[in-house]
């Protein structure tokens, strides 16, 4: 059995892969057999030490997987072996078998393959609870995504419409605002030639819009606080850009909004319920048709380090898979 193995913190490049025995699992865990894990922005924080949790070295990186549950531990009836499975796992998803914690994973949908199914919780996982829980995204209301082509942008576009709002994806080129387009995005804001805000006020005739979705951070954040509308409330979901701004309280105080943190992992330990109702619904669109995850990239366990790169330069359009 192999692994990639973070053996220190720093650039991908010192990722390994060896050979490795898992043991048994646990009380309360099950065995899977990975057929493919998701790669996630996350991931590269995580083995450099930038990451909100610092693992124990050395340790497996990947926070999602697909695969079959091969065998359980005491105490677990609700996952039986055999069984295709999701999960969003926090750590060991890179590597052929994993032993993970019942509690998350969930059977996943037959009409569900193993590479959507990989790229599936994280993105969707985050951007579901962003937008109901966090925003409560109101049919008829006008959503602002950044990063709108990435992975969770992209969920975001596609849950945004499902839950009938008005969606405005904003990215930095038009190939990438392209495949926001075909996502069922409304209106279409490249902010490397126009301005966010500006442009914002245009599509909806000065008033701005009620949600805003951030994955991207840097001084766009700004920009689409002052794009919001009266009681607006501002998610933010992450910095892929690599700053993290500072954002003028008086801006917040003169139209009344939000500024509201997402931290999905946290939200899915807490509130375990909540969250797979998230996903029972999501399931539910997914075999509709609504939800169509775009995997862009497939790569072998051993690119990694590519899979890394293609991701951390900002280059992914939809999710990038690792396969075993």
């Amino acid at each position: 059995m192999r692994a990639v193995i973070c053996k220190e913190f720093g650039p991908a490049t010192s990722l390994v892969i060896e050979a490795f025995d898992l043991p048994p699992p646990a009380k309360g865990h099950a065995r899977v057999r990975v057929e493919a894990a998701g790669v996630n922005f996350p991931d590269t924080l995580m083995v450099q030490g930038k990451y909100q949790v610092k693992p124990d070295l050395p340790f497996v990186p990947g926070a999602e997987l697909a695969g079959i549950v091969e065998a359980v531990g005491e105490g677990v009836t609700d996952i039986v072996p055999g069984m295709p499975v999701i999960g969003m796992v926090g750590l060991g998803a890179f590597a052929d078998v994993a032993n993970v914690r019942t509690a998350r994973l969930m059977p996943r949908p037959a009409t569900m393959d193993a590479v959507t199914a990989a790229g599936f919780s994280m993105t969707y996982g985050t951007s579901m609870h962003a937008l109901k829980q966090r925003a409560r995204l109101q049919p008829g209301e006008t959503l602002l995504v950044l990063g709108a082509s990435g992975g969770v942008g992209l969920a975001a576009v596609e849950l945004g419409k499902a839950m009938g709002a008005t969606v405005i994806a904003a990215a930095s080129s038009a190939e990438k605002l392209e495949v926001a387009r075909r996502a069922g995005a409304d209106h279409l804001i490249n902010y490397s030639t126009a301005s966010l805000k500006d442009s914002v006020k245009e599509l909806t005739s000065g008033k701005g819009v009620d949600v805003v979705y951030d994955p991207v951070g840097g001084d766009l954040l700004e920009e689409a606080v002052r794009a919001t509308a009266w009681e607006g409330r501002v998610l933010v979901v992450g910095f892929a850009s690599g700053t993290i701004p500072r954002v003028p309280a008086n801006l917040m105080l003169l139209k009344g909004s939000s500024l509201v943190g997402v931290f999905f992992g946290t939200f899915r330990d807490r509130d375990p319920e909540k969250n797979r109702a998230n996903f029972a619904e999501m399931f539910a669109w997914f075999e509709q048709g609504k939800l169509k995850p775009l995997i862009s990239q497939t790569m072998e366990l051993e690119k990694v380090v590519e899979a890394f790169d293609v991701l951390t330069s900002r280059g992914a359009i939809g999710k990038i898979v690792l396969t075993t």
